[in-house]
């Protein structure tokens, strides 16, 4: 997905975080800022793809002001939350393969780039379970792995991982024979999950854990280890979760792939032809 005229005040608030978040001093903020500007004016463009051009922008910042992981506590805070709502479901509620689905895509509400307050999971959650997706076909899905021998399944934000373990221990159940590679980025990038976030969440106890070898959001082609070509080129199914996987992947038509979202911002929703808010489990 090339950008749209709305990506370019979303990159520059997602920085102007990123400097918040680094550091107190007014006047590195305000140099950090200048360099956000050149970079955008030097390298912003019709073909650029958002979820790239704001991590190169977001890992500039991280260099300079000298914090490799400024979202820290934010993340600790979304996983320690999740962690604790999921188990909760766990225990109120049977959870068949399509309400597991449901539930990861709902968990992708989870996400600093639209400022989302990690306290209101639950209620939000909460609420997500009883609506219908806008597009469904999930049923698709269901179908491909029935047939399928490996499944690629590329996660998003932390917080909504324990989302996505779940969905992803309710794949296993059904689908005993399948052979899951679970993504995730090389190193720190806004909030989104690392190799060592999953390995924490235990998803190795799933499937195979593997980094994307980038720390680019979602999945630059270009910018990826060769292990996870290997993986992706040779993988029957892959779920594509949120919005940069989508923005990475979605030009490519690639029919195996399924996104599964919420269309948090005009553009992905723009894209996708469904109104702002929607969830999603979708080719496109």
């Amino acid at each position: 997905m090339k950008v749209h005229y709305e990506c370019l005040s979303c990159i520059i608030t997602q920085a102007q975080k990123v400097t918040e978040f680094s550091t107190e001093d007014v006047q590195l903020r305000k140099k950090a800022m200048i360099k956000v500007a050149k970079f955008l004016g030097e390298n912003f463009d019709k073909s650029s793809i958002p979820a790239i051009i704001g991590s190169e922008v977001f890992l500039m910042l991280y260099g300079y002001l000298g914090n490799d992981d400024p979202f820290w506590n934010y993340k600790t805070k979304s996983n320690t939350i999740a962690r604790s709502l999921v188990d909760d479901i766990k225990r109120q509620m049977n959870i068949d393969l399509k309400t597991a689905l449901k539930l990861s895509i709902a968990g992708n509400v989870i996400d600093f780039a639209v400022g989302y307050d990690p306290q209101r999971i639950e209620d939000d959650i909460l609420e997500m379970i009883d609506s219908e997706l806008y597009i469904d076909q999930s049923h698709k899905l269901f179908e491909k792995l029935s047939r399928a021998k490996t499944l690629l399944y590329l996660t998003d934000n932390c917080g909504e991982i324990y989302f996505d373990k779940l969905f992803l221990e309710k794949i296993r159940a059904e689908f005993p024979e399948l052979k899951i590679y679970i993504a995730a980025k090389e190193g720190p990038i806004i909030n989104d999950a690392t190799v060592t976030d999953l390995l924490n969440a235990g998803f190795q106890d799933i499937g195979s854990i593997v980094s994307t070898g980038s720390r680019i959001v979602g999945v630059p082609l270009g910018k990826l280890s060769s292990k996870f070509v290997e993986i992706f080129r040779m993988t029957d199914v892959i779920i594509a979760k949120g919005q940069g996987n989508f923005e990475t992947l979605s030009e490519f038509k690639d029919e195996r792939v399924f996104y599964l979202l919420k269309a948090k911002c005009p553009p992905i929703a723009r894209e996708l032809k469904v109104p702002q808010g929607a969830m999603v489990c979708v080719k496109h």
